[in-house]
């Protein structure tokens, strides 16, 4: 029997029935009625390994490494990811390729008793983008500011900590760079797959490389960084805890953006002639790179920019924005070059940002245009429209909307936990309770190429079993955490 085409939500439509550009056929809705994806393996590997470098790596990972033993926290995560985080990738880009849909079409050809789950994943980047772009649109207003030589913020005496309270209070400014940053997400995304993603793709990834290698050598070259650079790589099994597992496992999964729509949503571009295992090896491997790059830059330059290695210690204690915004500047303000080094590190932050971004509006963008046969450009200006809502509400939430809180979280931070802490885990245990007990799981691991009865047999336990114990130990420890 013929399989059935699906439609495709990859590229521009055509205006009416015809060809396109491609010679690809389209139906009078100007929908194609064969879907075009990503145009090699390596376009793929680049715009999923896009995905999963972002703001996590940069300021996550290194705060993680430099609380949770260095070396020992970083030998757990290179473990953790070729077992744990290697199978989770591999099912997620193999649903997608195998049904060839979104996220809501790809469950339900899974088993269509769980077409309602598509649509609750769906939740996942739709909360997650608009909050990622508001911090985005913080690193391009860093960019500007070092950039043009901000006397505020770059230089001997600056208040980098002021600084950013006072920015990110202000009632404008935060929005006008936050929508910089989403335009420029919804501007590649509109041009397609493979004239918009991939190409980007395939010269922000090689930027990123060169500018992470550029800094990294910068930082070894400080001195004092010597200090920085044993604590991430000199392991003490002193430092082996299950807070260290933890820790690590919960940065890999944030890391290697699992359970956000993303990976169904490219594996479905995916060509079948590519290998889901090399690519997803490549991708792994890209990730944790730049993870370990962001490392070497930021914790080496903390302990050559620190007075102290109490100093140091106290600066690695800050995570998240406090990291980003108040003290790398600060450190740079105290370095040789420190305005040039500054602008080229928040260029750097800002690919980052930018390939994730762009990752998690396509996962929104191919299930509009999937189940409402919407044309690509209607589909990314209605994703634009909440960006703007629920991103306006986040930047608010430090300034004017400062009084919206629960507990101490802030309309970001709850954002933020919602999404991270709750709603990420929950996707992950019931993708793998789906696939490994509700649908043809033999036919998912023949979609990956394992052929070896043993590798079919571990794909299984870790699925089944492994994958969700430990989803649920981040889902518990991230609710107790809250308490």
């Amino acid at each position: 029997m013929k399989e059935e085409e699906t439609p495709y939500i990859g590229d521009i439509a055509a205006e009416a029935p015809g060809t396109d550009e491609n010679g690809v056929e389209t139906a009078e809705d100007g929908q194609l009625t064969k879907k075009r994806g990503f145009s090699s393996k390596i376009g793929f590997v680049l715009a999923a390994a896009g995905s999963a470098v972002g703001l996590g790596n940069l300021w996550r990972f290194p705060y993680l490494a430099a609380k949770y033993g260095g070396g020992m926290f970083l030998l757990v995560y290179i473990v953790l990811a070729v077992t744990f985080g290697f199978t989770l990738l591999t099912l997620e880009i193999a649903i997608g390729r195998k049904t060839g849909k979104g996220v809501i079409g790809a469950f339900a050809a899974l088993n269509k008793k769980f077409k309602w789950f598509g649509f609750f994943c769906l939740v996942v980047p739709i909360i997650i983008v608009p909050y990622y772009s508001v911090i985005g649109g913080w690193v391009t207003k860093y960019i500007w500011a070092f950039a043009t030589g901000d006397s505020a913020l770059v230089g001997a005496g600056a208040d980098t900590e002021a600084y950013f309270g006072l920015f990110v209070s202000n009632p404008w400014q935060p929005i006008l760079f936050f929508l910089i940053f989403a335009g420029a997400t919804i501007a590649i995304v509109i041009f397609g797959v493979q004239k918009g993603i991939e190409r980007v793709s395939k010269i922000l990834m090689p930027a990123l490389a060169i500018l992470a290698v550029a800094l990294v050598i910068y930082a070894m070259c400080q001195p004092g960084a010597i200090e920085g650079v044993k604590k991430l790589f000199v392991p003490d099994f002193a430092d082996l805890k299950f807070e260290t597992f933890l820790a690590a496992l919960g940065q890999l999964f944030y890391s290697m953006s699992l359970a956000m729509c993303i990976m169904i949503t490219y594996g479905s571009y995916m060509k079948k002639s590519a290998s889901i295992g090399s690519s997803a090896r490549q991708i792994s491997i890209f990730d944790t790179l730049f993870a370990i790059f962001a490392a070497m830059i930021v914790i080496p330059s903390i302990f050559a920019g620190s007075s102290s290695m109490e100093a140091a210690n106290a600066a690695m204690g800050k995570s998240g924005p406090s990291l980003m915004f108040v003290v790398l500047p600060n450190m740079f303000n105290g370095m040789a070059g420190g305005r040039i080094i500054g602008a080229v590190f928040f260029i750097l932050v800002f690919f980052a940002a930018l390939t994730s971004s762009i990752s998690l509006v396509e996962a929104i963008v191919a299930v509009l245009r999937e189940n409402c046969h919407l044309k690509r450009w209607v589909a990314c200006l209605i994703v634009f429209g909440v960006m703007i809502v629920l991103g306006s509400l986040s930047s608010l939430g430090f300034g004017v909307l400062d009084m919206v809180k629960i507990g101490d979280k802030g309309i970001l931070d709850i954002f933020d936990y919602i999404s991270n802490s709750i709603l990420m885990p929950i996707v992950a245990i019931l993708t793998c309770i789906i696939a490994g007990y509700f649908a043809d799981t033999e036919s998912i691991i023949d979609e990956i190429g394992l052929r070896k009865k043993g590798y079919r047999m571990y794909f299984k336990i870790m699925v089944r079993y492994i994958a969700p114990v430990c989803m649920a130990a981040i889902l518990v420890s991230g609710l107790f955490l809250s308490l």
